[in-house]
């Protein structure tokens, strides 16, 4: 068991109250919570006296902190936790959240990236938070189809086009004296040893088999071959992967100078998060939603965000992408938290779909 949990189960149950009570005030509001705020509505009549006393505990128990004297009571990252952990109550996505999701993977996007594109500004507009979406790596996709395009004299362009619709398209100088005949010949071999592979196994196979069968394709177009390899192989991650939306709803309502500093300071961190590994790092524990709240969130150096994040799986089970939601510490984890699992099972399903059409 977790610090956190311990603690939870050595409370009563007159001091878990009160200290659920606080912190669903405070994720409701944002603002600290007194003692005559809890009075109204406990469930028995005690005084506020009374809850002062337990809330006194329960910050000597470092689960409540005073940001102010004489104010009320905020949680601390450590009483968030625990909150998390053992006392939020999980709702079920609401019909109006579920629909608009449904609606923006329901449009026929001609590629993978724009429709996660999509994601993202759907997830960001229903929690009113950043939306994080880590779009698969294209190393690891089916191929569909592979053609080259001459352009010029000494500039060609190779188009790869993968199952599930993402299309990339890489510059490269072809051999000296290519003609038409060769650059057909060169793609039709390719295709016939494609059937589905990804980029890895082609390079990996590729060389054998224009050894195998030599005599089936001629020089040029074997030479066009290895430049095409060549390229894939230098070219490394071409195209952007991490797809942020929703920067500037987590200005909104933002007043404090500290927390324009604290707000800068993650945008310039999602600027620089480029190594997106990271990403899903945080969810290498397996599926479902993983919660960082403050300065348990490694990707980003601030300590005053949370982190919502899921990953996504292909048809294989094998996490290839993650989606999450970015805001405040007191973030609405009881509604973020099943969109954010919701969205993350419908974009697996959908591109696992993608990939076998």
């Amino acid at each position: 068991m977790t610090e956190s949990s311990n603690l939870l189960s050595d409370l009563n149950d007159r001091s878990r109250e009160v200290f659920r009570r606080v912190v669903e005030s405070y994720l409701a509001s944002g603002d600290p919570v007194g003692s005559r705020t809890l009075t109204r509505d406990f469930s028995e009549k005690i005084s506020a006296a009374t809850i002062r006393n337990v809330m006194q505990d329960l910050e000597y128990l470092g689960l409540l902190d005073s940001p102010h004297v004489s104010a009320g009571r905020i949680p601390t990252q450590m009483g968030l936790r625990m909150f998390v952990d053992g006392l939020l109550e999980m709702g079920s996505v609401a019909t109006e959240d579920r629909e608009r999701i449904d609606a923006t993977l329901g449009e026929n996007s001609p590629d993978v990236t724009s429709l996660l594109d999509k994601v993202g500004s759907a997830l960001s507009g229903i929690t009113r938070g950043a939306s994080l979406v880590l779009a698969p790596k294209h190393e690891e996709a089916p191929i569909r189809h592979i053609e080259f395009v001459s352009l010029a004299p000494g500039r060609a362009l190779v188009v790869l086009v993968f199952a599930d619709g993402h299309v990339e398209n890489r510059l490269f100088a072809p051999p000296p004296g290519l003609t038409p005949s060769a650059m057909r010949e060169a793609a039709n071999f390719l295709n016939a040893l494609a059937g589905g592979r990804t980029l890895s196994d082609l390079r990996g196979s590729v060389r054998r088999d224009i050894e195998l069968r030599r005599r089936e394709i001629d020089v040029l177009a074997s030479a066009l071959v290895d430049s095409g390899l060549a390229l894939w192989e230098d070219a490394g991650e071409v195209s952007e992967r991490l797809i942020i939306r929703g920067r500037a709803n987590l200005l909104e309502g933002t007043a404090e100078a500290e927390d324009l500093i604290r707000i800068r300071r993650l945008f310039d961190d999602l600027e620089r998060t480029r190594d997106i590994a990271d990403v899903l790092d945080l969810t290498e524990q397996g599926d479902g939603v993983r919660i960082f709240i403050g300065s348990e969130n490694k990707l980003f150096s601030l300590s005053g965000s949370s982190l919502v994040v899921s990953p996504y799986m292909n048809a294989d089970r094998k996490i290839i992408g993650a989606v999450g939601v970015i805001g405040p510490t007191r973030l609405n984890y009881g509604r973020v938290v099943p969109v954010v699992d919701y969205t993350a099972q419908l974009v697996g399903r959908l591109l696992s779909d993608r990939s076998r059409g």
